[in-house]
C-alpha cells in the first residue's frame, strides 16, 4: 500500500487529502498539523472577525472527517525531522518527546506561510508579539482580536493589502475606529492600479476607515499607538499584523530541500528530492501567486493525479487567478494584466471612474480577448468580464456597456444559454455541467451542492451565480426522481 504523509492541515494539506481519498480508497493518508483545529477556510476570517460568520461554519471538514475517510490525523504535532534517506518523519507535540517515526512513499509539505512583521521597535518581545499587537492569520488570531477590539476602540492595521483590507473591514464592522497604515502610496498595489486604489479607499473611508498611505511604523508604544516614520501618531489600543507573509520553509531547510522564496518545485510539483513535493503557499513554482487559494487546490489535483497514479503525465501549468475582495458592502475583482497603461500600444484598455459612488472599471484586451480587468462597485460587469476571461471568447464590441454591466456575451444571457464547460466556481474549478449533474444526482439546496461540488467553499464570490442556476434548475428541469 502506498503510503503518503502531508505535512500541514490547512487548506491546501486538506484539499490534497481530500482528492487523495476522492482517487484512491486504498492509499494510506497521514496529515500532520500543528493547529490544534480542523482545517477551516482561510478566506472567511474577515467575516468571522466581523461577526458575522462562528469559527465553525469555517470548517472545510467535521470531526468525523477523518475516521469515515481513513486519514490518520493528528492535530496539534507537527514534523521535527524528515529522514531522507530512510524516508520516514518524526512527530511530536510541542514540549512533549517524538512519536514513533512514520514511514513515506512520498512526502509533501503543504506547510504554508507566516505573517511578515515589520521593523517596527516594540512590536515584537523575545520573538512573540508584543502585548495588544496580534496578526490576522488564524482562527486563534480572530479569537484574539473578538477578545480585544470593542466598540469604539481604536485600532491599527499594518498592512494595506488585500488581507489587511479585509481584516480592517471586518474590524469596522465591528464597531472599532480603524487606521490602515501602508507603505505604498495606494491600496493593494499588487491587484490595483492607483486609480482603482483610489476609488477604494474612498469607498472604505465612508465606512469608518482612515488610511496613512506612504506611511511605515517606527515604533509601538503598548495602550497608545504608533509612531510612524514622519513623527506623527496613530492612536491605537490595539495593533493588528496583516503586512504580508512568507512561506513557511524552516522544515525544509532542516531537510535540505532547494529553498529560495518559497520551497522551489518543478512542474512535477517536485521538490529537489523527488519523493518529496510541496504545494500551496510554501511552494515556489513560476506559476504561482501565493496567499490565494486556487493555486493551491490547482496543485492538490495535479499532485493527487500523480501520487494515486489516475494521471501520471499530469503536471502544473500555473493558474489564472482572479483576486476578489472580501469585505462586507465593497463589490471588487481584478484580474490579469492589471497594470498596463492606457496609452500601451500592444493592448486595448478602457476605463471608466466614478469616485462618488465607489465606481472604478478597468479593462485590458488584446486581439478582442479579456487579458485584464478590475471592477470596482460593478458586480454585474465583473461576473461577465471574468467569464469572457475564463473562456477565452471574443468580447462584445460595445466596451462601454461591457464596463457598466450592461452587456453580456450573446451565448450567456441566461443560465440557460451558458454553455456546461463555463467555470461557475473558480475557487473549485467548478463548471455548469457538474453543478447541473449534481442537482439531477439529487443536491437540490445550495448546502447539498457545496458537497457534492464544492462551488461557493472557496471565497464565496460565486453564491449568486449558483444560486440562480439552482432557480433555474428549479424552473425549467425535470426534478429528480
Amino acid at each position: 500500500m502506498r503510503r503518503v504523509v502531508i505535512v500541514g492541515y490547512g487548506m491546501a494539506g486538506a484539499r490534497l487529502a481530500d482528492e487523495l481519498r476522492r482517487r484512491d480508497q486504498d492509499i494510506s493518508i497521514t496529515v500532520v498539523g500543528a493547529e490544534p483545529h480542523a482545517a477551516y477556510n482561510r478566506v472567511l476570517l474577515s467575516t468571522v472577525v466581523a461577526g458575522t460568520m462562528t469559527p465553525e461554519s469555517t470548517r472545510l471538514h467535521d470531526e468525523k472527517w477523518a475516521e469515515e475517510h481513513r486519514v490518520d490525523l493528528r492535530l496539534g504535532w507537527e514534523v521535527l525531522e524528515v529522514d531522507r534517506t530512510a524516508r520516514t518523519v518524526v512527530v511530536g507535540r510541542a514540549g512533549g518527546d517524538p512519536a514513533p517515526a512514520i514511514p513515506y512513499d512520498a512526502l509533501v509539505l503543504a506547510t504554508g506561510s507566516v505573517p511578515w512583521v515589520p521593523p517596527a521597535e516594540g512590536l515584537t518581545e523575545d520573538g512573540r508579539f508584543a502585548p495588544g499587537v496580534v496578526a490576522f492569520r488564524t482562527l486563534d488570531d480572530c479569537a484574539q482580536i473578538e477578545a480585544k477590539a470593542g466598540k469604539g476602540m481604536p485600532v491599527a492595521v499594518l498592512g494595506g493589502g488585500l488581507l489587511g483590507i479585509e481584516a480592517a473591514r471586518g474590524l469596522a464592522g465591528r464597531g472599532c475606529l480603524v487606521t490602515v497604515v501602508h507603505p505604498v502610496g495606494h491600496l493593494m498595489e499588487r491587484q490595483l492600479d492607483p486609480g482603482a486604489g483610489g476609488v477604494l479607499a474612498r469607498t472604505l473611508g465612508k465606512l469608518g476607515i482612515e488610511f496613512r498611505l506612504n506611511s511605515m511604523a517606527t515604533k509601538y508604544l503598548p495602550g497608545d499607538g504608533l509612531i510612524l516614520d514622519d513623527g506623527t501618531h496613530v492612536p491605537a489600543e490595539l495593533v493588528v499584523v496583516s503586512a504580508g507573509v512568507r512561506a513557511e520553509t524552516s522544515l525544509a531547510v532542516r531537510a535540505g530541500l532547494t529553498v529560495d522564496r518559497g520551497i522551489v518545485v518543478d512542474d512535477a510539483l517536485r521538490t529537489s528530492d523527488p519523493r518529496i513535493h510541496a504545494i500551496g503557499d510554501c511552494a515556489q513554482h513560476p506559476g504561482t501567486v501565493s496567499g490565494l487559494v486556487q493555486p493551491a487546490w490547482d496543485q492538490a489535483a495535479v499532485l493527487a493525479d500523480r501520487l494515486t497514479g489516475t494521471d501520471p503525465s499530469a503536471r502544473y501549468r500555473g493558474t489564472s487567478v482572479v483576486t476578489r475582495l472580501k469585505a462586507r458592502d465593497v463589490d471588487l475583482a481584478a484580474l490579469g494584466e492589471v497594470h498596463t497603461d492606457v496609452d500601451c500600444p500592444d493592448s486595448e484598455v478602457l476605463c471608466f471612474q466614478e469616485p462618488s459612488r465607489g465606481r472604478y472599471a478597468k479593462l485590458v484586451l488584446r486581439d478582442d480577448r479579456v487579458t485584464g480587468a478590475i471592477v470596482l462597485g460593478a458586480p454585474d460587469a465583473a461576473a461577465t468580464i471574468t467569464q469572457l476571461y475564463d473562456r477565452g471568447i471574443p468580447a462584445p464590441t460595445d466596451r462601454l456597456a461591457l464596463l457598466l454591466g450592461r452587456a453580456l456575451p450573446a451565448e450567456a444571457a441566461s443560465p440557460a444559454d451558458l454553455p456546461s464547460s463555463a467555470v461557475i466556481c473558480r475557487c473549485n474549478t467548478v463548471s455548469k455541467g457538474q453543478i447541473v449533474s449534481a442537482w439531477r444526482a439529487g443536491a437540490e439546496s445550495l448546502p447539498q451542492l457545496a458537497e457534492a461540488t464544492r462551488a461557493t467553499t472557496g471565497c464565496g464570490g460565486c453564491k449568486d451565480a449558483v444560486c440562480g442556476l439552482l432557480d433555474w434548475l428549479g424552473a425549467s428541469q425535470p426534478a429528480p426522481a
